[in-house]
């Protein structure tokens, strides 16, 4: 009997005018068929407002979200999300392309995997240039294209906090019933996924789908470049919500083992606060680090 579920597929879409429709199409191409599409224009300054709204003349039933102001990718996402009927969510960037078979291998890993409160699942993705070419993959691979490093799967909190087995959130699938548990993303970080994996970890377990799921596109404007620009605005801003993110999973650790999970992560954003001169918010995680490695020491 075929699996029926509804998927939502929501696509964020800020100066996307050149990859947008490539993008779109591949939703609408995925061969699995009952899939509701929601398309979110933050107020682009380019035309793509127009290349979706003439786009939308032949997919009439696709949802279209046009702001009027540039809101953000979290506050534009959890927009979205209020009018998604789906029992499952994709966040699609308007410059990424899901292959065809991504939404039916991610519902088959829903439906075949040993977990039992498994509320998200991700693969593996080709990174691609600006141009559409192939660059490489998020996680290395063998001559049969199959993951060489052991994905952890099931309870992964532990993993997230000390950020030792990284997630590449573009490929994953999560229940909706977890954002709506999860009050959808916190609208008041640059970036959602780091803070979303620790809170979703906490309750759900997570399964891992050792296939190509999406491309994704490799450019100068994608926020995962701007991490480890050095002297630049956009990475403070970016590497701040980090910093607001570690806080955040702090209030929310429960045991020793956690407190000292994220003492790692912590180590890892001063290094990177360092090589990106960003002496404030290096300040900053020392202060943290001082305070946290007293907290330990005081459960002893």
């Amino acid at each position: 009997m075929q699996d029926k579920s509804l998927v939502t597929i929501i696509c964020l879409c800020y100066n996307h005018e050149k990859y947008v429709i490539e993008s779109l199409l591949s939703v609408i191409h995925q061969d699995y068929p009952f899939i509701e599409l929601i398309v979110a224009d933050d107020f682009s300054i380019d035309n793509s407002r127009e290349t979706i709204e003439k786009w939308l003349i032949d997919y009439p039933e696709v949802q279209f979200i046009s702001n009027e102001t540039n809101l953000g990718s979290t506050k534009s996402f959890n927009k979205a999300l209020k009018l998604a009927k789906g029992e499952f969510i994709i966040d699609l960037a308007a410059d990424d392309i899901l292959l065809p078979n991504c939404v039916s291998l991610q519902l088959k890993a829903f439906k075949e995997s040993r977990f039992k409160n498994l509320g998200v699942v991700y693969g593996n993705v080709e990174l691609i240039t600006e141009n559409g070419k192939f660059d490489s993959y998020y996680f290395s691979v063998d001559s049969n294209r199959k993951t060489i490093e052991k994905r952890e799967t099931g309870d992964i909190h532990l993993s997230v906090l000390s950020g030792g087995n990284s997630i590449c959130s573009v490929s994953s699938m999560v229940k909706k019933s977890v954002f709506d548990a999860l009050s959808g993303y916190d609208e008041n970080l640059a970036y959602e996924d780091l803070d979303l994996w620790i809170r979703a970890s906490r309750t759900y377990e997570f399964d891992y789908i050792d296939e190509m799921l999406i491309k994704k596109r490799i450019s100068t404007t994608s926020l995962g470049t701007h991490f480890f620009i050095k002297n630049d605005s956009r990475s403070r801003k970016i590497n701040y919500s980090t910093y607001l993110i570690i806080k955040k999973a702090i209030r929310l650790n429960k045991t020793k083992i956690e407190h000292k999970a994220i003492l790692k992560r912590i180590h890892f954003e001063m290094i990177l606060a360092y090589k990106t001169s960003d002496f404030k918010l290096l300040f900053k995680y020392i202060l943290l680090e001082i305070k946290q490695r007293f907290h330990i020491i005081k459960e002893r």
